[in-house]
């Protein structure tokens, strides 16, 4: 069961960092005018969740060849994701224009990024002892 459940985490884990990297990297480059229907974006935001993407796709192949490393690698990203949302309060705080789906997409990649890093914990970490 822990092989199967290690190839489905790997594979919704690299949707989910080809999705983030994708939107991440248009509104970036202002690719397809996603720049555009983003509204008030806060850069290092986007910026946080393009880094976190390429450590998700890091990942991916932590978990296919079931290295010790990937949830250490998973929990950084989270730590990156909960600077952002520091940052983002300090932003908001001051006056900064946003948007509240911001927020919320936070909170739900932080979620997400920790419910990868427990799973890589105990699917590889555990069955290593």
């Amino acid at each position: 069961m822990k092989k199967y459940t290690i190839y489905i985490t790997a594979f919704i884990l690299v949707a989910f960092a080809a999705l983030t990297f994708f939107l991440s990297g248009s509104v970036i480059f202002d690719l397809f005018g996603i720049r555009e229907k983003q509204g008030n974006y806060v850069l290092f935001v986007v910026i946080a969740n393009l880094i976190c993407s390429i450590i998700y796709f890091v990942a991916v192949c932590g978990f296919l060849n079931k290295k010790i490393w990937t949830y250490k690698i998973l929990i950084g990203s989270f730590i990156i994701l909960v600077a952002a949302f520091i940052g983002l309060q300090f932003h908001i705080n001051s006056g900064g224009l946003y948007e509240a789906k911001t927020v919320k997409a936070l909170i739900f990649r932080g979620s997400v990024t920790s419910i990868f890093s427990i799973i890589a914990y105990y699917t590889i970490n555990k069955t290593r002892h």
